[in-house]
C-alpha cells in the first residue's frame, strides 16, 4: 500500500479518527472484531472501495446505511472487507497428520459402536480446511461416507461459502494436496482447475454462521478446527470463544488453532496443549446433540 493511497491529504473520501472509531465500534459489536488505530489506512482502503460502489459521499452516511435492517448484505460485505481469507489445501500440515494418528483411531472404535461422528471447521474460508478434513478421514475410513460421519463447515461470509461449496479451484491452488489424494479425490475441469470429487462433497455441510451469535447446534464434536480466526478478536472476545469451543468438544477431541494464536483464560481447565497449536479435550463430556 503507497502513501498516496492511505495519507489523509490524499483521501478522495474524507475518513477522521471519529469514523474509523465508529467502524471498530460496529466491527466490535456486530462480529466481534478488534480494530486496532494502526489498522485505520487498511480500513480506509477497504472501505472506502465500498462507499464507492454504493455510491455513499461519506464515512457517516455509510454508517447510516449499514443501521437500515434492510442492508444485511451490506454488513455481510463490511465484514467480507475487514477480513482476509488466506487459506491452503492442508495448510499447517501437522494438524492433519494428528488428527489421523492420534483422533482417527477413536473415531473408528465409536463408528464400530454405532455413534455419530462430528468434526467442525469454524471459519472454513473458501473450504480447503473441511476438504482437507474429509480427505484425511477418507483415507482412513474409506466407508466414511456412509456412517454417520460429517464435517460441518462454517464461515460469516456468505461469498465465500458459497465458493467452498463448489468445491472447485485454480490447478495451482491443488499443490498442498498429496499427489496420491490430488488423483484419487480431485478431477481436472477446464481449463485450468480441479474440482473436489463428490465423495468427499457428500462428508461436509456448509453453512453461514457469525462465532459470535448463538450456534444452532449442541455438539459434540470429535475434532474442531478454529484456526487464524480468533487473531481478529480481543482478548476478552478470545477467551470467551474457546470457552464456547472446549464445552463443545468430547472427552478426549482435538482443538486446532492457528500458528500465532494461543489458548487463555479459563478454557485452559478443559484444554490441555498436545501439540504445536493442538489442544486436547480434558475433564467431563460436552452435551450431546438431540
Amino acid at each position: 500500500m503507497t502513501h498516496s493511497e492511505v495519507g489523509s491529504t490524499h483521501r478522495e473520501i474524507p475518513f477522521s479518527d471519529a469514523d474509523f472509531r465508529a467502524i471498530a465500534d460496529l466491527a466490535l459489536a456486530e462480529f466481534g472484531l478488534n480494530l486496532a488505530e494502526s489498522k485505520k489506512p487498511l480500513v480506509y482502503s477497504r472501505l472506502s472501495k465500498r462507499l464507492k460502489a454504493r455510491h455513499v459521499p461519506s464515512f457517516p452516511l455509510y454508517l447510516e446505511l449499514l443501521e437500515r435492517k434492510e442492508e444485511n448484505e451490506e454488513r455481510l460485505e463490511l465484514i467480507s472487507a475487514l477480513t482476509t481469507n488466506v487459506t491452503s489445501f492442508f495448510r499447517e500440515k501437522h494438524h492433519f497428520d494428528m488428527l489421523r494418528d492420534e483422533r482417527v483411531p477413536a473415531i473408528l472404535e465409536k463408528i464400530k459402536a454405532g455413534q455419530r461422528i462430528r468434526i467442525w471447521s469454524a471459519g472454513c474460508s473458501s473450504g480447503q480446511e473441511p476438504y482437507s478434513i474429509a480427505m484425511t478421514i477418507l483415507d482412513k475410513i474409506p466407508d466414511a461416507a456412509r456412517q454417520n460421519v460429517k464435517i460441518l463447515a462454517t464461515d460469516i461470509d456468505p461469498k465465500i461459502v458459497e465458493r467452498a461449496r463448489t468445491g472447485q479451484y485454480p490447478e495451482t491452488e491443488g499443490t498442498g494436496i498429496p499427489p496420491a489424494f490430488l488423483q484419487k479425490w480431485t478431477k481436472k475441469v477446464p481449463p485450468n482447475e480441479i474440482r473436489v470429487s463428490d465423495e468427499i462433497r457428500s462428508l461436509i455441510t456448509f453453512a453461514e454462521l457469525n462465532l459470535m451469535s448463538e450456534w444452532p447446534f449442541q455438539g459434540p464434536f470429535d475434532a474442531i478446527f478454529c484456526r487464524n480466526v480468533a487473531i481478529y478478536f480481543n482478548q476478552e472476545t478470545q477467551q470467551r470463544l474457546w470457552s464456547r469451543f472446549a464445552e463443545k468438544l468430547a472427552p478426549d477431541a482435538l482443538f486446532f488453532i492457528g500458528h500465532s494464536e494461543r489458548v487463555t483464560g479459563p478454557a485452559t481447565q478443559q484444554l490441555a496443549a498436545t501439540g504445536i497449536t493442538s489442544y486436547r479435550k480434558t475433564g467431563s463430556a460436552g452435551r450431546h446433540a438431540q
